[in-house]
């Protein structure tokens, strides 16, 4: 009998789900001394992660998984993540998101409120130039999407290597400040890794020139002084953060109340339990046959 404890905010539809599924040889367990398996949000089983003596696998409910390869954290279990979901999501945060900025959307709600006719001049997103910086299937996917609108689209990896048709240049990340300034929009869907640790700060910022930066990767990719001083230097316009160093954001961070951030409470890409468990099920029919598990984590490299 394989045991599988659940550890989510999302706690009662994960255990409905997972007995629905009747999947064989699968036992629902609450005790952390039994279980072999875990389904789980990375930041709340990170510490009691010990407290599992005979772990083999965690299926994570996230696409993100630094809350679990912290160097001081066991590394003994097989590591799973969920990817093929987000692409679509993402895709309708970034382009929404532009979409309101530059069709003042919000600006028109407020003056109907005020019973006020004002037009206000706009810009079309066609013809702007989108530089993705992360090319994996999210990256792939709002590239497509951007293509969609009429955006020229560059990707940044690791290799400069194009991971699809829909980016008409890829270059190397050591090349990403000659992407920067060519860029209208940055989206930055970067894992949390060492390598990405301030990625963007004041010197990278510096090579744009006013563009609307995004990031809905990780939040250790950016120096959040360094975005401050590239706003007042006008070297980004606008900044759209869905994720940060610290969440929650404390209530008396100076991106609050600054007039070019828009902040989102980590919402950009949810895991939807029925996803996460469709993934699990195909994993675990692995996992019983001693195979590779799909999207398994490297934690040398962090994703």
């Amino acid at each position: 009998m394989i045991k599988v404890k659940i550890v989510s905010r999302q706690q009662q539809r994960y255990v409905q789900l997972l007995t629905d599924a009747k999947l064989p040889n699968l036992e629902i367990t609450e005790d952390p001394q039994q279980a072999t398996v875990l389904i789980a949000d990375p930041p709340l089983i990170a510490t009691s992660i010990n407290n599992y003596p005979h772990l083999q696998w965690l299926q994570s409910t996230y696409a993100g998984v630094d809350a679990l390869i912290k160097p001081n954290l066991r590394q003994d279990y097989q590591l799973t993540n969920i990817r093929g979901i987000f692409g679509p999501l993402i895709a309708e945060y970034v382009i929404g998101q532009i979409l309101n900025h530059q069709r003042h959307f919000s600006r028109y709600a407020l003056q109907q409120q005020q019973h006020q006719w004002q037009p206000h001049p706009y810009q079309s997103v066609t013809g702007k130039t989108m530089v993705i910086v992360g090319t994996g299937t999210i990256g792939q996917h709002l590239a497509k999407v951007g293509s969609v609108f009429g955006c020229h689209i560059i990707g940044v990896n690791r290799s400069g290597i194009s991971a699809s048709a829909d980016f008409q240049q890829t270059y190397a990340i050591t090349a990403l400040n000659t992407a920067l300034t060519q860029a209208d929009y940055v989206i930055s869907i970067l894992p949390a890794t060492a390598d990405t640790d301030d990625l963007f700060d004041q010197d990278r910022f510096s090579h744009c020139k006013n563009a609307l930066f995004f990031n809905v990767g990780r939040g250790n990719a950016v120096d959040e002084q360094g975005l401050l001083t590239a706003l007042k230097q006008r070297h980004i316009g606008h900044a759209f953060i869905d994720v940060f160093k610290t969440e929650p954001l404390t209530t008396d961070h100076p991106f609050w109340h600054h007039p070019k951030i828009s902040i989102t409470p980590h919402i950009a890409a949810e895991s939807f339990p029925e996803q996460v468990i469709s993934i699990f099920k195909t994993n675990y029919h692995r996992f019983q046959q001693r195979q590779k598990l799909n999207y398994l984590i490297d934690f040398k490299r962090g994703y």
